[in-house]
């Protein structure tokens, strides 16, 4: 399996993302070499698509796999795509505060400690959908590790289109999400029109 080893804060840096969007609360304090150059118009729409896959940790195939899937679904094209990767397990995990990171989130779900609808699912590209019920196991939430990272993310926001029992591991989908209710800095348009090349 292909793995992003690339170190984090540097990519954020690259792309000019705040890190944030992916659990992390550090900042770097140096300034990107390349900021202020002009940038193409095909520039744009790579970074844009660099920044989706990079928060999302999305390698190109699957995305690419996701894009044409949103683009054979009713609506906007790039609402679609932003709503199908919100909508992956690993994100939906991260959203509910069972994990401080993305990262952890796709290694919690990878590691069998997530049950969606009472079945256990170890596959973080796992799309969720509205009445999904997704808990942690039995087993695994008398873990520290839980406990940990309820501290860390208990003051984090939780997305009004789920419901989440932070104290028993336990969150509900209640509706898909709209491109409103996702607050991720990507411009979904330059991605589709880089791909619609």
């Amino acid at each position: 399996m292909a793995v992003n080893r690339v170190p984090v804060l540097k990519r954020c840096r690259s792309l000019g993302l705040d890190p944030v969007y992916l659990g992390y609360d550090k900042k770097s304090n140096r300034t990107n070499a390349r900021a202020g150059k002009k940038v193409s118009e095909y520039g744009l729409q790579l970074r844009e698509k660099q920044k989706a896959k990079f928060i999302y940790g999305v390698l190109e195939k699957p995305f690419r796999n996701y894009y044409e899937k949103a683009d054979r679904m009713k609506g906007m094209t790039g609402e679609n795509l932003m709503v199908i990767l919100e909508t992956r397990l690993d994100s939906v995990i991260f959203r509910m505060g069972f994990a401080r990171t993305r990262r952890e989130a796709r290694q919690i779900v990878g590691h069998k400690h997530v049950l969606v609808n009472g079945k256990q699912v170890n596959i973080p590209s796992y799309l969720i959908k509205a009445g999904d019920v997704i808990e942690i196991r039995e087993k695994s939430k008398s873990l520290q590790r839980y406990k940990d990272i309820v501290e860390v993310t208990g003051g984090r926001l939780v997305p009004e289109w789920m419901d989440v029992d932070i104290d028993n591991f336990k969150g509900t989908i209640k509706n898909l999400p709209t491109r409103e209710m996702i607050d991720v800095p990507v411009d979904e348009m330059l991605i589709v029109e880089l791909y619609s090349k």
